[in-house]
């Protein structure tokens, strides 16, 4: 998994992106359609058509990283905005074990009620 310690933000690229694309077609893509930098330490993740498959544009220090997971059953929550959007840490954990990233809140458990 990704060390998220050093991650300055995650962003979410709106619908769905053709990935045979190599890493300058991802920065470009950042770049150009939504005028981010995709050296700025943010995490930019891209999903294909069917969703059951996700890349990760990456730079660290020194070079960009391009994550690919491919799920073998079932489909990604992709979000279906429009535009690029900002998630937290555990919205990406969320996104990336199958689940939608908005979330229920837990209610307040009452303890005189819990047996």
């Amino acid at each position: 998994m990704i060390d998220l310690s050093s991650i300055n933000k995650i962003y979410i690229i709106p619908g769905y992106t053709d990935l045979r694309l190599g890493i300058d077609g991802y920065a470009a893509i950042v770049e150009g359609k939504f005028n981010q930098v995709p050296t700025d330490g943010s995490l930019f993740l891209f999903c294909n058509k069917n969703r059951n498959k996700v890349k990760v544009l990456h730079f660290e220090y020194d070079g960009f990283w391009l994550y690919y997971k491919r799920l073998e059953t079932g489909h990604i929550k992709w979000p279906k905005n429009d535009v690029l959007a900002e998630i937290e840490k555990r919205q990406l954990r969320w996104l990336l074990d199958g689940l939608k990233i908005e979330q229920k809140a837990l209610k307040k458990c009452d303890i005189k009620h819990v047996i």
